[in-house]
């Protein structure tokens, strides 16, 4: 196979900002050949503006004849379900964030890839910005030595998304933390080297999206049916001794948009957003910023680049589905652990 013939499935906001536009730019590579949506208008007028031949309306899986792979862009409750039918009809699959609502269900996707042979992926596409790239190779080349201490921000002053339906709890399965700060855990956990979580300890919070009359930049939505998260923090401690402090928001009341991972360890230290280094040694207290970072400003480039190849045979997954797991999993705790306001012990 020299060129993979690609289908998308759900073809709303992130398939048509992100995903589409980024497959037509590696035309060399992949070919997008069939979408399907449940909103016939909207999945015809997409293929039409991009010449895309098949369109498919009631069943997702009639597309399969017509592809090798597979994006998946819908609500999070329905990635399992359509994930799992994908890769027993032997089809290799992109999943957008998050992997799933549960740990149970991520479980038996990442079942169904190893049982099916094929690749399974999921869009956490912060791996590949450039600065993450950097700080990669960073923690490889032992310039921070044994993480001991990592921080994470993840805040947005009044941006609750007011469009789809990402404060609908049942199609999504949360709100802030679910939707973007798994970005920055995500992250944290690959810089890391994918440590074992073994306590989580989490709350969350959603009063200052409960309350009428609300200034928010992002949309209007219903404060009386608004019951998702809206911010969370957590504290994570991992098998190897190390310690997470987390917090996310969509709607903080703070004086700009944050969006800050920082790593402290025995050798040194690192900011990833903008990319800096920070070491003692000589005699002094070093500071090195970046002047340049090579790579793609646009991480979406490299994210279907690197699933492509993956297809193909010709490169190793960056994001694996064990690993996205590990974060449902610390997602599904930082929620449990607020419900009964204790820690969470996990296992392997």
């Amino acid at each position: 196979m020299n060129k993979l013939r690609m289908g998308i499935i759900g073809v709303g906001g992130i398939a048509q900002q992100r995903h589409i536009p980024v497959f037509f730019k590696l035309q060399d590579k992949v070919t997008i050949t069939a979408v399907h949506d449940l909103n016939e208008s909207r999945a015809r007028e997409v293929a039409e503006k991009n010449r895309i031949p098949h369109v498919f309306v009631d069943d997702y899986k009639e597309m399969f004849h017509e592809v090798d792979a597979v994006t998946i862009c819908t609500p999070n409750k329905f990635h399992a379900e359509i994930v799992i039918a994908a890769l027993e009809a032997g089809k290799h699959v992109l999943c957008e964030k998050p992997m799933a609502i549960s740990v149970e269900e991520c479980e038996a996707m990442v079942e169904a890839a190893k049982k099916n042979d094929k690749v399974l992926s999921i869009a956490y596409h912060y791996r590949h910005k450039k600065q993450a790239q950097a700080a990669k190779l960073a923690m490889a080349s032992g310039e921070v030595g044994d993480p001991l201490v990592t921080r994470v921000q993840a805040l947005r002053r009044r941006k609750v998304p007011g469009w789809g339906v990402f404060t609908n709890k049942e199609l999504q399965g949360g709100g802030s933390l679910i939707d973007y700060g798994c970005h920055l855990l995500d992250l944290s956990l690959w810089l890391l080297g994918n440590p074992e979580p073994v306590e989580v300890m989490g709350r969350t919070y959603n009063r200052l999206s409960k309350q009428p009359n609300q200034v928010n930049e992002w949309g209007s939505f219903d404060h009386e049916t608004f019951d998702v998260d809206d911010h969370v923090t957590s504290y994570i401690t991992f098998e190897n001794g190390s310690s997470l402090l987390f917090e996310c928001s969509w709607s903080a009341n703070i004086k700009e948009d944050k969006e800050h991972l920082s790593i402290s360890g025995v050798n040194g230290g690192i900011d990833v957003f903008p990319f800096e280094l920070y070491q003692a040694k000589n005699g002094m207290l070093l500071n090195t910023q970046a002047q340049t970072i090579l790579g793609e400003d646009d991480a979406g480039i490299p994210q279907a680049q690197n699933f492509i190849d993956a297809c193909l045979g010709q490169a190793e997954l960056v994001v694996k589905p064990e690993e996205a797991l590990k974060v449902t999993k610390i997602i599904e705790a930082i929620y449990q652990s607020s419900e009964t306001g204790r820690s969470v012990r996990l296992s392997k």
